[in-house]
């Protein structure tokens, strides 16, 4: 619907209608509870810690989310998403050659979202108290196609196990090790990961 503002006149296109304005302030709450909980962990960090962030108060925070642990539940479910982009990915990758493109797009996409891989390896007991049934069958469905891809009778068992190795690699480098190389930009970073997984592959 068009908002006027006087008889004859639109409201400016950039105008933000309400439901727009409630999904913005939402991640906004989501952006500053991330580094929250980064910074100082999900259990030593309040509701109110995050209102006084934001200059809201509790109560408009509970306005978009019921509680804390939704709040993380939802930090979860962006990287929950991540994970099923790569699911469709890997259960595509049927080859060494196609594996390696996988692992290349896997490291750039895990750079785009390092701070929420920081904030699971951070906080992992929270996570795993917060772990619902419907989503973790999805974490399951994503090791059965790993597990299926790296299986495959058709594929030398020297590939598999450097298949294994080169995603081991780049998940070691950027998710397990936190944020130990934080000193390093992305983009060499990047290329740093491709080229050991690269390296161990064709070895």
């Amino acid at each position: 619907m068009v908002t006027k503002v006087e008889s004859g006149q639109s409201a400016p296109a950039s105008a933000v209608v309400p439901g727009e304005e409630k999904a913005n302030t939402r991640e906004r709450i989501l952006d500053i509870a991330l580094e929250l909980f980064t910074e100082r962990g999900y259990d030593k960090t309040s509701l109110r810690q995050i209102a006084e962030q934001l200059g809201f108060s509790k109560a408009a925070i509970y306005y978009h989310f019921a509680s804390k642990e939704d709040i993380f539940m939802a930090l979860h479910m962006r990287l929950h998403e991540f994970g099923l982009g790569a699911l469709s990915m890997i259960d595509g990758a049927q080859t060494p050659e196609m594996w390696m493109g996988l692992v290349d797009h896997l490291t750039d996409q895990i750079l785009a979202h390092r701070s929420l891989f920081v904030l699971h390896e951070r906080n992992r007991a929270a996570l795993e108290e917060l772990h619902r049934a419907p989503h973790d069958a999805s974490h399951e469905d994503l090791e059965l196609v790993f597990r299926k891809i790296l299986s495959d009778p058709k594929l030398a068992a020297r590939d598999r196990v450097r298949m294994a190795c080169t995603f081991g690699a780049v998940m070691g480098a950027l998710v397990l090790s936190g944020d130990v190389f934080k000193d390093i930009d992305s983009v060499e970073l990047g290329s740093l990961v491709r080229d050991a997984a690269h390296d161990l592959m064709s070895r």
